[in-house]
């Protein structure tokens, strides 16, 4: 599943990652690839929270539908 991640390095230097379509799920690193890394571990630990207590799992990006 695709999801979409924004990165944002923060005042402290810090980058963080966040998953809009999963909200909530954030996390961050020194670098960006360890903010990406850690992101992609907590997309799989919302996901897997998500299908435990038998909630709806959102949408990957290649399965949103856009109405007009």
């Amino acid at each position: 599943m695709k999801y979409r991640v924004l990165v944002e390095q923060d005042e402290d230097g810090m980058f963080v990652a966040e998953v809009p379509s999963l909200p909530g799920c954030v996390s961050q690193g020194t670098t960006r690839a360890e903010a990406l890394k850690n992101i992609r571990e907590a997309i799989a630990g919302y996901l897997e929270s998500l299908r435990a207590h038998g909630d709806p799992i959102p949408p990957a990006i290649s399965e949103e539908i856009v109405e007009v």
